[in-house]
């Protein structure tokens, strides 16, 4: 067998016991996968019960109600949706370890403004943030106003 058959059947080996440990993801190796396994992560750090997969513009619910959109990366960017301004806008970066670091934690308010001036990238509409520009604003968030972890 090839490398490349070869890696692909352990890639699906590795999805098909994520979907069975986790059947609300589906963990599909489009693009989704990085967005799947972040907020399988968020719930093991985070007070949040994960809402069924593909819900209309939120990922989870935190204990006390609070609508939760949640963004993983791999990268150095982040995005964030131009079209409507989540609750709560839970950012992190999946670290090589499996763990996750916090980039942005708290209301979606403070991104969208800071966001006033930037036009959405036309073709997703979606803005892309660095990392660092997630991280200096939510400096800005009380404690009060953060998903707090378990």
């Amino acid at each position: 067998m090839s490398v490349m058959k070869e890696s692909i059947a352990q890639l699906l080996a590795v999805v098909d016991t994520l979907r069975k440990e986790y059947p609300t993801r589906r963990f599909t190796l489009d693009g989704r996968l990085v967005g799947d396994i972040g907020e399988v992560l968020c719930l093991e750090v985070y007070d949040i019960t994960l809402l069924p997969a593909l819900s209309h513009q939120y990922d989870a619910r935190t204990s006390d109600g609070r609508m939760v959109q949640i963004k993983a990366t791999m990268q150095k960017s982040l995005t964030f949706p131009a079209d409507h301004i989540p609750d709560y806008y839970l950012g992190v970066k999946i670290l090589s370890d499996g763990t996750v670091q916090e980039v942005f934690n708290g209301p979606g308010e403070v991104i969208h403004n800071a966001l006033q001036q930037r036009k959405a990238q036309p073709k997703n509409n979606l803005h892309s943030l660095s990392i660092r520009k997630l991280e200096e604003l939510q400096e800005s968030v009380p404690v009060a106003d953060k998903i707090p972890k378990r």
